[in-house]
């Protein structure tokens, strides 16, 4: 990644954006998302035979996504991150939807996103490119505010007009929203263009790449990582689930550590730097720290038996006392962790300046490197 825009990052935020506590005291200062200013990005990947490769970059390079997009903001604000995912050219899928799939709408819900990527398998298929942005650009609810980014990055490796929707229509579709079409060819850069994924891109006023989708993603372990890594620990603990959704949901935030962990030591501590994060990690459909933020009234609202054990039984002015402490313990543990992150990144980048960066580019790079070009082009800022 661009070592200007993991420093901000690491300063944060993927909020991405995607921003996080900038104080701490008794009364933690949190700089909010706008509601106005949404960065959207949708991921169409490839689940054909042939991209077991893609899938695991995807699934190694989620986190650093978001840690970059959380270091851009619109007039001053910190923007909304919203990502969806789709697969398509998967013989499991629907013949019918010409093998296409929305896997997740477009969601702040970044377990889920990493749920459904460590669930996708690939069995395949036939690719049909242009379908799938065709679906991408219909299917999804984008935010048509001035300040919003729309994003679509499609991956695969066969030739980009394959199907019966024309490529060309689906992407001038596309620009009618103002949708960027980025494409990342699994491939040879002169196979990218002979197969007119290059052409897409410039259609859709994105990037193109070409990247070998079967290279493993290569991390450099930092002396931060293992703090960090305790740091996180501690910040689970202040999460404390309410409602029908509480329990799966907070079960579902430790499975989605083990996995990026089964990645690697430095993917676990990028998710780590991501959940630092405030207003890109943010979780108040089931935890009562991010709701009570969200509405100050909510304890007063909501019956015990909805609230977490902790909550049952107590006044109004010890609920609140008791959400209050939780949330600054919080802060002070997503600014000990960003304060790490930005030493991390330091570290990092020293390190990549003596790699000579000989590596090619890889899913997330790819992704990475386009993210700044397009935002600048919209008036976003770090």
């Amino acid at each position: 990644m661009n070592p200007t825009i993991r420093k901000t990052a690491a300063a944060s935020l993927i909020a991405s954006g995607v921003l996080f506590a900038s104080s701490v005291s008794a009364k933690s200062v949190v700089v909010m998302p706008s509601d106005n200013n949404t960065i959207q990005v949708a991921l169409l990947l490839d689940t054909s035979n042939s991209m077991d490769g893609l899938i695991e970059q995807a699934k190694s390079r989620l986190w650093n996504i978001v840690n970059t997009l959380t270091t851009l903001k619109y007039n001053g604000q910190t923007p909304k991150i919203q990502i969806a995912l789709y697969e398509y050219g998967n013989n499991d899928l629907s013949e019918g939807k010409n093998w296409i799939r929305q896997v997740t709408p477009l969601t702040q819900d970044l377990d889920l996103i990493s749920e459904k990527l460590f669930a996708l398998r690939t069995n395949g298929g036939n690719e049909y490119v242009g379908a799938v942005i065709a679906d991408a650009t219909k299917g999804l609810e984008w935010n048509s505010s001035r300040g919003s980014m729309k994003l679509v990055y499609v991956a695969g490796n066969e030739p980009f007009n394959q199907g019966g929707v024309d490529y060309r229509e689906a992407i001038s579709d596309a620009r009618r929203s103002n949708i960027y079409i980025n494409t990342i060819y699994c491939g040879d850069v002169k196979d990218a263009i002979n197969t007119l994924w290059k052409d897409g891109a410039e259609r859709g006023l994105g990037k193109y790449f070409a990247i070998n989708s079967d290279a493993k993603v290569r991390h450099i372990d930092t002396p931060y990582d293992a703090k960090i890594s305790a740091l996180n620990n501690k910040l689970n603990d202040t999460y404390i689930g309410y409602g029908s959704m509480g329990y799966a949901k907070k079960q579902a935030q430790v499975t989605q550590d083990m996995n990026a962990a089964s990645l690697s030591a430095a993917n676990s501590v990028e998710r780590a730097v991501t959940k630092s994060k405030s207003a890109a990690y943010s979780n108040s459909n089931w935890d009562v720290v991010d709701k009570y933020k969200d509405d100050k009234n909510f304890v007063m609202n909501t019956p015990d038996r909805e609230l977490p054990a902790e909550l049952q039984g107590k006044t109004a002015a010890e609920k609140t006392a008791f959400i209050e402490a939780k949330s600054t313990e919080r802060a002070q543990i997503q600014k000990e962790i960003s304060e790490l992150s930005t030493q991390r990144q330091s570290y990092i980048d020293a390190k990549t300046k003596q790699q000579a960066n000989h590596e090619g580019d890889d899913l997330g790079k790819a992704i990475e490197k386009s993210i700044m070009d397009i935002a600048q082009k919209n008036g976003y800022t770090q």
